[in-house]
Order: structure tokens, then sequence, then C-alpha cells
């Protein structure tokens, strides 16, 4: 049965198969839109349409780049199996294997530098946005305005996830991410109890996101004190979003909070003294402690 010659090689290719399966499943791991833990909506941001536009192009250079090995290898894998398992050699056929093999990497090739070429071009656009979007917001966010948020700001070991600089006082916001468990009903266990030293999650607890944040408190606090010469007040708050915060037994020098209405509890909270020229101060040493950290990243490591 000269059929069999050409069906058994197919055996061959079950593992090219079983991998081109794992790189499909895997082609959205790249997709790095986000919805919010309070209404489950997607959060957005300047430029957003591009950054959905790059995540596809960057899910599409990962299957080109993972894919076309493994498919410019099936002709020459099929091939073989047909060495092996032909009668009579026929090298036209060989040959005919070797120049779709070839015509498949030129065309994987093309296919790699466009997708290069057009992350390029959206990055440059995204780049764009972000800038314009950056100067539209000191429309609402001047530099003399006595409210200011920096994000990811670094201490000597790790970095501060947000300060907040208000009229009344120094914020240290942490964030952490947990997802609620189930009851064996079905329904959601959200509460969470804030103790002295640790949160008593359904079914565990943790010490370590408040001892981080009372950390980052102490070192702004220290490192505050030093730059601006005086003592600057400084508050720590732990958000937890999407959980229900039980403070019965929370301590008072760090707050606990979902996140739900941040905006609206730092405005309305006062930490005591705090001059105009040393709020000023600080939004200086810390704008200047954030500009030279992104320098430092854009330069690299020194040798």
């Amino acid at each position: 049965m000269a059929w069999l010659e050409y069906l058994l090689p197919l055996i061959f290719l079950f593992p090219l198969g079983a991998m081109a399966v794992i790189v499909l499943a895997l082609r959205n791991l790249h997709d790095a839109r986000v919805r919010s833990p309070f209404d489950a909506h997607q959060l957005r941001e300047p430029g957003q349409v591009l950054r959905d536009r790059l995540d596809r192009a960057f899910a599409s250079l990962f299957l080109n780049g993972a894919l076309g090995p493994i498919l410019t290898m099936v002709p020459l894998v099929y091939g073989m199996g047909r060495m092996l398992f032909a009668s009579e050699q026929d090298w036209l056929e060989w040959a005919l294997y070797g120049l779709l093999s070839t015509a498949l990497v030129l065309l994987f090739c093309f296919l790699l530098i466009r997708d290069f070429q057009r992350i390029r071009r959206m990055k440059l656009g995204l780049a764009c946005e972000l800038a314009v979007g950056q100067e539209l917001e000191r429309l609402i966010r001047p530099d003399a305005h006595p409210y200011y948020v920096f994000h990811d700001i670094p201490a000597d070991t790790y970095t501060i996830d947000h300060v907040a600089v208000t009229p009344h006082g120094v914020f240290v916001i942490e964030t952490r991410a947990r997802t609620p468990p189930f009851d064996a009903n079905g329904r959601e266990q959200s509460q969470v109890a804030v103790e002295r030293e640790r949160l008593r999650f359904p079914g565990w607890s943790e010490r370590l996101p408040m001892r981080k944040t009372r950390q980052a408190v102490q070192w702004l606090r220290h490192w505050l004190a030093r730059e601006c010469r005086g003592e600057v007040p400084v508050r720590g708050i732990l958000t937890l979003p999407g959980w229900d915060i039980d403070v019965s037994q929370a301590p008072g020098d760090l707050l606990v909070v979902s996140g739900e209405g941040l905006a609206d509890l730092l405005g309305a909270m006062s930490l005591g003294r705090f001059d105009v020229e040393v709020h000023d101060r600080v939004i200086r040493v810390l704008m200047k402690r954030a500009t030279l950290t992104e320098l430092k990243d854009i330069q690299g490591p020194s040798v």
C-alpha cells in the first residue's frame, strides 16, 4: 500500500503539533489590560487604544516568533519520515521539501520584520500621546498645586508605591492585591480584620504588608527630615482593593482602607502643622529624587 508511505511520516509531526497547541494557548500571555476591583470596568489611561493595539502587536510577534520555527520544521521532519518509509528515493521530492521550508523561513522573517516595525511605530505614537496627556494633566494638577502625587518612589532597597503630598501632610500609600476566597455556598468572603501587627484574612493571616508599610513610613520620615532640615508629618496607608475592612482593632499609626474614596479621605485628613514652605520643599525634593531615578534607569548601570 503506497499511501502508507505518505501517512506514516505524519507520526513524526505530533511533537511539533503539541508545541504549536501550547504556543496558541499562550498567545494572550502579554495582555496587559486590567480591570478595576471596584466596578470591574477596564482601567483606561492616556493612549489606551494604542496600548491595546500594542498588546495585540506583541501577541502577533510572539506567535510569529514561536510558531515560525515549528512550522518551518514541518516539511523537513515530514521529509525525513518519508525517507525512512519510502521504497525509492526521489530527490526531486526531497528538494521540494527543502524549498518549502526555505519559503516558510522567508515568510516568517518578513512577518517578524513587519511586527517589529509596527511595534516601533506604535511605541512612538504611545510616547507622544503620553507626553501630551502629561502636559494636559497640568490643567488639573499644576506644579504649584497643594496636592501632588508621586508613583514608585525608590527607597534604599525597595520602592514605595505612592507618595501623596497634601496641604495637611505626607502620605505613604502601599497597595496589596489579594483574591477573596469563597465559602462552601459559593459566597465571596471579602472581610479582613485589621489587628495591631497583622491582617486576618478568611483562612490565613499576614504580617508583612503592615510591616513593609511601617518601614516605608519610617524611611520617608527620616529622609524628608534630613532633606528638608526639619520634621515632616508622614502617615502610612495600606490599601486592599476589593476588601471590606474591619478596623475595630486597628492600630492608630497605620490606616488600612479598601482604596475606594481614597482621594476624598486624603483631602479631609490632617496630620498636624504643615507649613507652606515645608510643603513646597517636600515636593521639590521628591521631584528631584524621582528625576534622578529616571535618569539612572535611562543611562543604565555603570560598569
